[in-house]
């Protein structure tokens, strides 16, 4: 199991606001910080935005902050939801996929089943919890 690159990234955008929370922050810095491209992390910050984690600013003034304190942004709705448009297994899509062995197959089950165990490790766990008291990444993603 792998996560997306978007994932990833949402992720640590999502850091790098908490970590400077209650400052504006710019994609670019965002993206200086976490080696990725900005165009790409455009694409994130809007789909972030649109599922309610970050609120954004246009303008010369504009950027982006937490749309909630990182105590309240649980890492599994964040994953679920950077995740949640590409199904895990062709059999996990709407029809079942091209895969011809749905009907019979037991694989789908076990999968959801570990998906299941997946998210309900990563729903104990919160914004707060991945940056507080993490002096090595706050040295990493401060602004000064």
């Amino acid at each position: 199991m792998r996560l997306s690159i978007r994932t990833n990234l949402a992720v640590r955008a999502l850091m790098f606001c908490a970590v400077n929370r209650g400052r504006t922050v710019r994609k670019q810095e965002i993206a200086s910080a976490c080696h990725a491209s900005e165009n790409h992390l455009a694409q994130v910050v809007n789909q972030l935005a649109r599922d309610g984690f970050l609120q954004t600013t246009r303008g010369r003034t504009g950027g982006m902050t937490l749309a909630s304190a990182p105590d309240r942004i649980n890492l599994g709705s964040v994953i679920r939801a950077m995740e949640s448009r590409f199904p895990f297994a062709e059999c996990m899509e709407p029809e079942g996929g091209n895969c011809p062995l749905t009907e019979s197959c037991r694989l789908k089950s076990v999968l959801i089943e570990a998906l299941d165990a997946f998210y309900t490790s990563l729903d104990r766990v919160n914004l707060q919890d991945l940056v507080q008291g993490n002096s090595g990444l706050q040295a990493l993603l401060r602004l000064n």
